[in-house]
């Protein structure tokens, strides 16, 4: 997995951009302010940083980065997990506008900058020339114990989070114990109030509908024989009701349809509605046979829905709020129940502390056995960056507390020297042993995540010489097995490099911008000699930089970078 293209469009000083990246060891070089950190600056961005308007281009309504990858498998699965398309290629894609406002494609579809974080931390791995920061950060320098140790401390994790609220569960029962009982005594007398009712989901429409018919029975029993009368006609009716008016008027239009056409279609449609009115009078009849006016029922639902009413009111729910009231309030008893069984949510912390403490002390076992070979791995870098006599130690301290994170705290100690006293990272005088520090823990620790693509934005500096070249050799060495991109100033790490890019600044149009294109042959040459010896190329320089090229032979370029 690896790098493979960049896009830059109207980001800080660079108007459009597109550079192919290819496997082995880079380096960007040029004049400062030329732009060298600019690259590392959009890739970040690409990856989920923070979006400020100040990256748009002095004049541009918006900047976009896009950075293309070589997905391996654990990238694909990824993808297909978050939703993404899984293709051959990964492309990343962010604009930022001038108000600020950032938007973020993976594989062409909408992503949050959450997920390109994540996306990011198995992509790329950035040394910033102030790595040694991190060094004093108690979570980063454990992090790095962790990493070389194999450790995942996720379990750990969630055993000490288990534990904290088992230990909280059971100092609230503890306290609570007084106002537990009083709680349950009410929360019973009211489930037993309202079980001698037991009502029902739904049961209180039930009863409204009821109620209602049966209450007004007598009105609808009238209105159903007023009904049928009126369809039907009555014994002393004559002229007799609707329906014999309707066989009358289809009759009538029947016995003229033989000259008049249209009046058959008028005599379906009344012979439909007599059909319709024949049903609505049967219906009627069916009511009526099976209605009663049923006194008893009626005095049996005034008594059930003044109590549901009685109820309501006392506890201020509606009627048809007491069915969930009741299983609501069973649930809290339940909870009530089992927090005042203090033995068992004893129980419960101590078995949480023994799963905790287990998990704890198979870490602090891991965290044992690679400290010493993690201090000497460093130890041996260190003698090759300069630093001969210098030792690095791996300090475990134990915590008077167990922590989420385990049972010791971690830190880094250097001796800078052969006979000195090994003290903290932070407290090392010299910038230089920093830098040089810095990079050691780099070179040893680089191997261990999953990123393909290692970046070191000038984490050189402060070192020169020999030193340096050995800086260059040991980068060559990582790019054998993952793409290595380092920002530098020293020509002795250039000239170690596979590939050389040069980046540089042009003015047109009235805006600067800053470009970057590969350099091979005797522009490489004449790079190496301005890093040597400045703006005029001395045949010295010239010379020297030839010596140092051909000491390490660059391989064939990838493909030409192109920019505006």
């Amino acid at each position: 997995m690896a790098l493979t293209h960049i896009t830059l469009r109207d980001f800080v000083i660079v108007h459009e951009l597109e550079l192919d990246l290819s496997q082995g060891f880079s380096v960007l070089t040029g004049e400062t302010g030329a732009g060298k950190s600019i690259l590392i600056d959009a890739l970040q961005l690409a990856l989920g940083a923070r979006a400020e308007s100040s990256v748009v281009r002095e004049g541009a309504n918006r900047c976009e980065v896009c950075a293309e990858f070589e997905p391996t498998p654990p990238i694909q699965a990824w993808l297909e997990e978050a939703g993404f398309d899984a293709v051959a290629q990964l492309l990343l894609r962010r604009t930022v506008d001038t108000a600020g406002k950032s938007r973020a494609w993976i594989n062409g579809s909408p992503a949050t900058a959450t997920q390109l974080r994540e996306l990011g931390e198995r992509l790329l791995d950035i040394h910033g020339q102030h790595a040694w920061q991190s060094l004093t950060r108690p979570d980063a320098v454990r992090g790095l114990l962790d990493a070389y140790a194999g450790t995942d401390i996720r379990p750990l994790k969630a055993a000490w989070q288990v534990w904290r609220q088992a230990q909280q569960t059971l100092a609230d029962a503890s306290q609570a114990q007084s106002t537990l009982v009083n709680e349950r005594e009410r929360l019973a007398w009211q489930i037993g109030e309202l079980e001698k009712l037991n009502p029902q989901v739904g049961e209180w429409q039930d009863l409204s509908s009821q109620h209602s018919r049966l209450a007004n029975a007598q009105a609808l029993i009238d209105g159903a024989n007023q009904g049928t009368l009126l369809l039907e006609g009555g014994d002393n009716d004559s002229e007799g009701g609707a329906l014999r008016q309707l066989s009358r008027a289809i009759q009538a239009l029947q016995s003229l349809g033989q000259f008049e056409p249209e009046f058959n279609a008028l005599a379906d449609v009344l012979t439909s509605a007599q059909a319709q009115a024949e049903d609505v009078a049967h219906s009627l009849h069916s009511y009526l046979r099976k209605t009663d006016l049923d006194p008893g029922h009626l005095a049996q639902l005034d008594e059930r829905m003044g109590l549901w009413l009685s109820l309501a009111r006392r506890y201020k729910k509606t009627p048809d709020e007491l069915p969930v009231a009741l299983q609501s309030w069973r649930q809290e008893l339940a909870q009530l129940d089992a927090a005042a069984d203090l033995d068992s949510l004893r129980k419960a912390e101590q078995a949480a502390q023994t799963a905790c403490m287990q998990e704890a002390k198979a870490i602090s076992r891991q965290r044992q056995k690679a400290a010493k070979p993690l201090a000497q791995a460093v130890s041996n870098a260190m003698q090759q960056l300069g630093m001969q006599g210098g030792r690095f130690e791996v300090q475990l301290q134990t915590l008077d507390v167990p922590a989420q994170h385990g049972l010791e705290e971690v830190s880094f100690l250097v001796a800078g020297h052969e006979g000195s006293t090994p003290r903290p990272v932070g407290k090392v005088a010299s910038g230089g042993e920093l830098s040089r520090i810095a990079l050691a823990i780099a070179v040893t620790t680089s191997e261990l995540g999953e990123a393909g693509t290692l970046i070191f934005d000038e984490v050189d500096s402060g070192v020169g010489g020999a030193v340096a070249e050995t800086v260059g050799r040991l980068m060559k060495q990582l790019g054998v097995h993952r793409q290595v991109l380092a920002v530098t100033h020293l020509p002795q790490v250039a000239a170690c490099a596979d590939h050389h890019l040069l980046v540089s600044k042009a003015a047109a149009k009235g805006q600067v911008s800053s470009q970057v294109r590969a350099v091979n042959g005797e522009e490489r040459v004449s790079e190496i000699a301005r890093m040597l010896g400045g703006e005029k190329l001395s045949p010295t320089t010239l010379a020297h930089a030839r010596e140092m090229l051909g000491d390490a032979p660059l391989k064939p370029a990838g493909r030409k970078a192109t920019q505006n």
